[in-house]
């Protein structure tokens, strides 16, 4: 039963940029709950297409800052916790889940929440856990020690356009006719559709009946992890694959042959790995009796992903979690920044066009569209990152043509889009320092634009200077190519350059998270 009439309190929803908690929030609206999305990026958060809801609120929070979490939750009425600190800045993700989750108890007990909702995985009762799974377990046994109801949803693979598990299934199955897998290809499985996880957190949501439970959601089906590499190829019209289980294969092994055969980078796909050796199937059913609806079989959660993804209309994506970063040295105008030198790059194409002609070709940069200019040398480049453990060029982009903060970009995340005005790239590759990749466009009256490319790369050490000079003979080629590859994709005349520029007056100040 919901009770959302009765209610005027909001629910905070955590993680709301991320995979689950983006969709979650439509959902909520749609059941007629108001909702207060936390993320910890502003941006992002005010990017997403319900933020603009008028029963949306956009907070931002630090989970290992208590008094951010407090601030996030009074006010609210219940809590879903999906805080997971699995990065590839994480060295220690397991105590990072704690601290975290012992900051939600505190700040519910606090703020009198009446529920805490948790997404949880299967197999958290098997003594070889992985670690991943051993966290997620250990979290919910966190969140139930303080005085807060909570409801724990333990789920085993979650089929879903963009969702870690069916890029993984997906990126294999498509590209490898013949697979020597681990012997986990015939783990028992239980997978569950993202709609029906979906309807089973908006159930539970002020639903006494829930309060301080535990339960196990998956679909109708036990399969192995071959038979749905089957099914996946059946549906998306591939021959039946050849999949031969060998025993030599290790979760260490398997994680790096992930890392090169898929988009999902390493540090991702060992925890998952070492999760898959884990029978997950459900124990229990009783949450179907609480909550009925209809279960979807993998067939066709699997046909309904495949047509979210070739129709474009992937609503969120495991990518999207990825950390949004303003580095404060990336404006070689700002007065205040003394840490260090910063080496730039400014070129400049005149257009005889409009910004916005101009602008379409530009947010169509990478994924499928390539840089417009020595595809062969951004492939090569993302190959020998993918090799030490870089994400590569294969995570591609969400969408063919529309950018938002915090999206992935190839090995490049959006950290600023001003439409027709700015795009600015924060470089996630492997590099002896880090790199923003900056474009503006300015209207210099009724027929020109000016299009400005600036490259800026704060070195680490020696070694990052050194890199620098090694590759600056390569922007003439490369930098000059893709200016001029994006005016001549938007079909209109090139006036002037490319050629080298000065560095522009100081943009719009990005507005900081949290405000």
């Amino acid at each position: 039963m919901v009770w959302s009439d009765m209610r005027t309190e909001p629910v905070l929803v955590t993680g709301a940029t991320g995979y689950v908690g983006n969709r979650l929030v439509p959902s909520l609206l749609e059941a007629g709950f108001r909702v207060r999305a936390c993320g910890r990026s502003f941006e992002k958060l005010r990017s997403k297409a319900w933020a603009e809801h008028p029963n949306v609120e956009l907070v931002t929070a630090d989970f290992f800052d208590l008094h951010s979490v407090i601030e996030a939750a009074e006010g609210c009425f219940a809590a879903f916790y999906f805080v997971h600190s699995m990065n590839g800045s994480s060295r220690d993700f397991a105590e990072q889940d704690k601290d975290a989750a012992m900051n939600m108890v505190s700040a519910g007990e606090f703020c009198k929440l009446q529920q805490i909702i948790y997404l949880g995985g299967l197999g958290e009762d098997n003594e070889r856990l992985s670690k991943h799974l051993k966290s997620r377990a250990e979290v919910a046994t966190l969140l139930q020690i303080g005085s807060v109801p909570v409801t724990v949803l333990r789920a085993a693979m979650i089929i879903g356009s963009g969702s870690v598990s069916f890029e993984i299934l997906r990126y294999l199955v498509e590209r490898l006719p013949v697979m020597i897998t681990p012997r986990w290809v015939t783990t028992p499985n239980q997978p569950i559709a993202i709609r029906n996880v979906l309807t089973y957190l908006v159930g539970c949501l002020d639903n006494s009946k829930t309060y301080g439970q535990t339960f196990d959601i998956g679909g109708e089906e036990i399969l192995t992890y071959k038979e749905l590499m089957q099914t996946y190829a059946a549906e998306a019209g591939l021959t039946p694959r050849k999949i031969i289980s060998v025993p030599v294969f290790t979760p260490r092994l398997s994680s790096y042959w992930i890392h090169l055969v898929t988009p999902v980078p390493a540090y991702i796909a060992r925890p998952l790995a070492e999760g898959l050796r884990t029978p997950v199937v459900c124990k229990e059913n009783r949450i179907r009796e609480i909550i009925p609806q209809k279960l979807l079989d993998s067939r066709t959660a699997i046909r309904l992903a495949l047509d979210k993804v070739q129709h474009h209309q992937v609503e969120s994506h495991w990518t999207d979690a990825g950390l949004l970063r303003h580095p404060e040295w990336a404006s070689p105008e700002e007065p205040n920044w003394a840490g260090g030198t910063v080496y730039s790059d400014c070129r400049s194409l005149i257009v005889e066009a409009q910004p916005r002609d101009v602008w379409k070709p530009l947010v169509r940069l990478g994924g499928a569209t390539g840089w417009y200019y020595g595809n062969w040398m951004w492939h090569l480049r993302g190959i020998l990152d993918r090799l030490v453990g870089g994400v590569g060029l294969k995570r591609g982009r969400r969408h063919p043509y529309e950018l938002s903060p915090g999206d992935a970009l190839d090995f490049w995340r959006v950290s600023s889009v001003i439409p027709d005005e700015r795009l600015v790239l924060v470089a996630e590759m492997k590099l002896p320092g880090q790199a923003v990749l900056e474009f503006r466009l300015k209207k210099l009256d009724s027929t020109r634009t000016e299009v400005l490319q600036i490259a800026r790369f704060l070195p680490r050490g020696l070694l990052g200077i050194i890199y620098w000079y090694a590759v600056t003979p390569l922007h003439r080629f490369v930098f000059n190519g893709m200016l001029s590859g994006i005016a001549k994709a938007s079909g209109f005349k090139t006036i002037q350059g490319p050629s080298h520029a000065p560095f522009p007056s100081p943009p719009p100040k990005l507005s900081p998270a949290g405000t």
